[in-house]
Order: structure tokens, then C-alpha cells, then sequence
């Protein structure tokens, strides 16, 4: 078979902190959601892969604010909760929707076959959490699996201790859930800093992720950073944006199905794109074969656009190249509801094409590595920079984060045989005020008053734990503690005492 290069599909799996903390259109039926229609159904994709001998399928990233929402009893019992009330909800769309259109009909079947599918997958496969279903994929070898900092920092706007204490813990809770430590990272936003590759290093992390243009778009090879070490991966945008872009993408296709159009009393969405300026009222019905038809022909589109791609490489190059396409995992199914079928067609056409489809450890084995670069200060926001997080708008968060950071770090030091509950909650909340997450939804203006609220709340929060601690109130601030322990649920492996070792 032909040699054309290597491929690898990154995929980064993020939410928000979310249990206990709302329902739609923000909050917990955000988290519920994404599983139902991405990780479900890409897992289950990987996991059929795997069955069928596919070993190095993709590399996925699961961020540890994630994987405890995936694991927490009460999340779990409300996704259950859900994945009935979406099976409920079909049910009443055939009613609603008995004498309409025959298209509209076979909606609310393929929902309802969906639905009992899913609460299927769940109650066999993912009752016990996500981490015993991603510790088998890791243990058989289908997947790379990516770590990162605990709560989805913007590392470059944290305080050294700060960084180094996330990312320790980060990958200490994915070890504990999953049985490895990863030696990758997609760290949050690509966010990079120049010197933030020592401490990856002495982390014990040997590959990162970075958007394209902070190598300047030379991305056929992986580069070490530096004298470091430490190599970085950069998304190739050429081949990456043809999926998703700012501006345009496959998902925009009048064929797939819109996922902003709803018909209220069913929450389901019965309708096809149709057209950019058409209004909600006009679109039409959903068809499951037209849309399978735009499948086949972006999956073959995609596939011509990686040998073109890797092709143009060797010919620069003089060798086999690399592309590396990343995106998060939320695009597939919940986004863009035919992005499973998409995946699938793509991962199973690419090698017939030529094409190793491989892990970032696999391109490293297979020799794509290139000369050392020093990186400049980047993201994959707007401009590439930091001003998504670091910009005009969220001036008072960032104001807020450092303040935060430095009352952390100015309490002193507990007993270092014993740990603290009061100190564990007030990392805890403190990491959890710090997310990225809030920045960009106040950047982006996507529901900017609940980020801010979330920002805030968690600050005061740390904020009243470290004044009771610095006053010598040590009873009453693990009283505290407990009661916020209580109310918003367990969330991962912080032990304070790390911060201040």
C-alpha cells in the first residue's frame, strides 16, 4: 500500500463545572446533552473500531473537570433521568405530529430509536461512570489518552505555583480514574507561554498541542520546544478548518440538521438547515437520506483533502508528512448531528486511501519529529493570542484571578502531615473560579451573565474560606467547607497541601 503520510484526529473533550449549577439552556443539560449525542456515540464508534482489531484510532483528550461530572453519582442519575425524558419526548412528537408530514414523523421514530438506544448504551455500558468505558479503550490500546490541568485554567494567567499545583493535579486525577498518567496534553485553549514547556516537563508531560499558526502553519512534524524536550503538536488548519471554521465548515450543509431550529413543546429539532437566510418557520423537514448522501460526499471531500495535503508536504518536505486535525469532541453529535457518521465514513476510508491513521504517539513512533522551535506566546482563540481570555472585556475577571491567586497564595502553610477539607475546598473553588471557560463565554457572549455569576461565585467562596483560615478560624471554615462539599458535590483529587509544598 501506498505511503502517503500520517494522519491523526485529536478530539477534546470539555465542560464547565456544571452539577448543581442549572438546567437548560445552561448548566447541567449542557453536560447531559453532549454525552448523549458525542461521547455516547464517538465511544461507542472508537469501542466497535477496537472490536474489529483497529488499534491507535484517535487521540482523545478528556479534561478532569470532566471526567468527575462523568463519574458523579448525581450526574449520572440525572443523565439517566434525562436520557428517559428524551425517549418520552419522541413519543409525544409522534402524537404531536400524527397526520404532518411523513418527514417529520420518521423524526420523531429515528429520536425515539435514538433515545432507547442510548439509555441501552448507558445502562450497559456506563452506569459505573465514563472512566471504567475510557479505561478499557486506553488498556487495549485504541486510544492516546490527553490529560490536562484540573479545571480548565488559561495557564498562561496563572501564578507559577498555581500552574505547576493544576497540572499536577490534573494528571494525578486522570491517573487515579483511568490507571495512567498521560504523557500528552491538549492543554486548555492551546494557551502557551514561552518557558511553560520546563514545566511540562517536570510534570512529566512529553507532548502538548497548539494551533497552527504559532508555528507559523509548518506543522508536518512534531517540534521539540526548545532544549526542553518537550515536543508540541500543531493543528493543521488547512485540513481542520474544511470541518469546522469560524466562518464556514461541513455542518452548514442544507442537508444537515439545524441545530438551532427547536420545536418547543417536543425540545427536539426537526429541522434541516435549508438555507443560511432561511427563518426558523421555513425550514424544511429533516431527511435522513438526503443528509446520509452529504455524509458520503464531505467524508470523500475530507479524504481528498488529507492526501492533498500530505502529498504537497512530501513534496516540500522530500518525506511523508503529518496532519494533525483537532477539534472537540462536542462538535460530533451534538453540534453538528451527523458528525459520528461523518467520522466513521473518514476513519474508515483514510487507510484504504494510504493513509496511517494513528495517535500522536504513533506519528512520534512512526518518526515524524522535526527540528526544535521556539514558540511564541499563542492560543487557538481570536487572533491566536490571548485576547479571548486576557482582553478589554473580561478585565475585572482577570483582575479578579489574580487577586484570587495571590490571596491563595499568601495564606500560610497548613500541617503538612494532615490534610485540611477547609484548604482542599478553597483550591478547589479557587481552580473553579480560575476556568477558562467563563472568559470565553463573556468574550464570545454566550450566556456572559451565568459565567460571571459562576466566576463570582466560586471566587467568594474561596475568598470567605481563606478569611476564615487567616483568622484563625479553623473549625468554623471546615464547617464551611463541608456545607459547600454538600451542595455542589464531589468534584476530583485536590490535596491542598501540594500547593504549598
Amino acid at each position: 500500500m501506498t505511503d502517503e503520510g500520517t494522519f491523526c484526529l485529536v478530539l477534546h473533550s470539555h465542560l464547565p463545572w456544571l452539577p448543581h449549577h442549572g438546567a437548560w439552556p445552561v448548566g447541567e443539560e449542557w453536560l447531559y446533552q453532549a454525552c448523549a449525542h458525542s461521547y455516547l456515540p464517538v465511544v461507542d464508534l472508537v469501542r466497535r473500531l477496537a472490536e474489529r482489531g483497529h488499534r491507535d484510532v484517535l487521540t482523545l483528550g478528556v479534561t478532569p473537570v470532566l471526567a468527575a461530572q462523568l463519574d458523579d453519582p448525581y450526574a449520572l442519575r440525572g443523565l439517566h433521568d434525562w436520557l428517559g425524558n428524551w425517549a418520552l419526548r419522541a413519543q409525544y412528537a409522534a402524537g404531536r405530529w400524527r397526520g404532518a408530514d411523513p418527514l417529520l414523523r420518521e423524526v420523531a421514530s429515528a429520536e425515539y430509536r435514538a433515545a432507547t438506544g442510548a439509555i441501552e448504551e448507558f445502562e450497559t455500558r456506563w452506569r459505573h461512570g465514563f472512566s471504567p468505558v475510557l479505561r478499557e479503550l486506553v488498556d487495549g490500546g485504541a486510544i492516546e489518552l490527553l490529560g490536562g490541568p484540573a479545571t480548565h485554567p488559561f495557564q498562561p494567567l496563572l501564578r507559577e505555583p498555581v500552574r505547576r499545583f493544576a497540572l499536577r493535579a490534573g494528571l494525578d486525577d486522570t491517573r487515579l480514574r483511568t490507571g495512567h498518567t498521560p504523557a500528552g496534553i491538549w492543554a486548555p485553549e492551546c494557551g502557551y507561554a514561552p518557558g511553560m514547556e520546563h514545566g511540562y516537563a517536570a510534570a512529566g508531560v512529553r507532548r502538548f498541542l497548539v494551533d497552527g499558526p504559532a508555528l507559523h502553519g509548518d506543522t508536518h512534524a512534531a517540534r521539540p520546544v526548545g532544549d526542553s524536550g518537550v515536543l508540541c503538536f500543531g493543528r493543521d488548519l488547512e485540513v481542520t478548518y474544511r470541518v469546522w471554521s469560524p466562518k464556514a465548515g461541513y455542518p452548514g450543509d442544507p442537508a444537515y440538521r439545524d441545530f438551532h431550529t427547536f420545536d418547543h413543546p417536543t425540545g427536539l429539532k426537526p429541522s434541516r438547515v435549508t438555507g443560511k437566510q432561511v427563518p426558523p418557520e421555513s425550514k424544511r423537514p429533516y431527511e435522513p437520506e438526503l443528509a446520509a448522501g452529504a455524509v458520503a460526499r464531505h467524508a470523500a471531500d475530507f479524504v481528498a483533502t488529507v492526501l492533498a495535503r500530505l502529498r504537497a508536504l512530501r513534496e516540500r518536505h522530500g518525506a511523508p508528512g503529518l496532519v494533525v486535525a483537532a477539534y472537540d469532541t462536542e462538535l460530533f453529535g451534538h453540534w453538528w448531528h451527523e458528525g459520528p457518521a461523518w467520522l466513521a465514513a473518514v476513519l474508515d476510508a483514510l487507510p484504504g486511501a494510504g493513509v496511517r491513521v494513528t495517535t500522536l504517539r504513533g506519528a512520534i513512533e512512526a518518526g515524524h519529529v522535526g527540528a526544535p522551535v521556539e514558540l511564541p506566546a499563542s492560543s487557538w482563540g481570536s487572533g491566536k493570542d490571548w485576547r479571548v481570555w486576557d482582553g478589554e472585556q473580561v478585565s475585572d475577571l482577570v483582575s479578579a484571578g489574580a487577586a484570587l491567586q495571590d490571596e491563595l497564595l499568601a495564606l500560610p502553610a497548613g500541617p503538612g502531615d494532615v490534610r485540611d477539607p477547609a484548604r482542599d475546598q478553597l483550591v478547589r473553588e479557587a481552580l473553579l473560579a480560575l476556568s477558562s471557560d467563563w472568559a470565553f463565554m463573556v468574550t464570545k457572549d454566550s450566556a456572559a451573565d451565568y459565567a460571571r455569576r459562576r466566576a463570582k461565585i466560586h471566587g467568594d467562596r474561596a475568598g470567605e474560606l481563606a478569611g476564615l483560615l487567616r483568622s484563625g478560624q479553623h473549625e468554623r471554615a471546615r464547617r464551611r467547607a463541608a456545607e459547600l462539599r454538600a451542595t455542589d458535590g464531589p468534584f476530583g483529587r485536590l490535596d491542598a497541601r501540594e500547593l504549598w509544598s
